[in-house]
């Protein structure tokens, strides 16, 4: 059976950047990765709605914290079966977002913190509930506020299908969910949590063999 490990950060920390640094270590190692990147928003119909409501399509849906983290949740649901079975057949599956963010976002929207009433609404929902796989670690990409949303701009101008939803554009929502993201890491909420800088050359060898000893251990 491979280690799930949840890539998370706000947008523009750089987590593909992270996921394909991972992947040639461990790969150049000999081993295989699979790896998948939430919302699904090409193969699910939940996350399809997530992409609508974020850039404002379906009314007043986007509003609703938690009918939003209800499709966010319901797009994990989906794809339950297709990570177990990514982990019965390779060394290490990695995911873009997972549970955390659903709880990190809205609890920042709702303007709560780590210990906050949604971040156990998502708990009871997707874990206990939803019986999703639960990860064997989480990575946080900790960047400034202003770093990312430069970097998610950046990305914005340079790729034509990429233009920013409601949330990337929110420089107050990402700040809050940047603070609720640290409590998560410091309560190593769900799963063990390892923060790295996400301003500087991150060490992917170095990462890798932290997790292959957590494993381990």
């Amino acid at each position: 059976m491979g280690r799930l490990v949840v890539i998370e950060g706000v947008d523009g920390a750089g987590k593909r950047t992270l996921a394909q640094g991972l992947t040639d270590v461990v790969t150049e190692r000999g081993g295989t990765v699979a790896r998948l990147a939430f919302p699904r928003y090409d193969d699910d119909v939940h996350a399809q709605l997530v992409r609508d409501a974020l850039h404002g399509r379906l009314g007043g849906l986007g509003e609703s914290v938690y009918g939003m983290g209800v499709l966010y949740a319901l797009d994990r649901r989906a794809a339950a079966d297709e990570v177990r079975d990514l982990l019965r057949h390779h060394d290490l599956v990695l995911l873009d977002r997972y549970t955390a963010s659903n709880a990190a976002y809205g609890a920042a929207r709702l303007r709560q913190d780590a210990d906050g009433e949604f971040v156990r609404w998502v708990w009871e929902l997707e874990v206990d509930r939803f019986g999703l796989p639960v990860p064997d670690a989480h990575l946080l990409l900790r960047v400034p506020a202003e770093v990312a949303a430069e970097r998610a701009a950046r990305r914005e101008r340079e790729e034509a299908d990429r233009a920013r939803d409601n949330y990337e554009t929110d420089a107050g929502l990402q700040r809050r969910c940047a603070a609720v993201y640290e409590g998560l890491a410091e309560r190593n909420w769900l799963a063990p949590w390892r923060v790295l800088d996400g301003t500087s050359t991150v060490d992917h060898r170095a990462v890798v063999d932290a997790l292959e000893q957590a494993v381990a251990g």
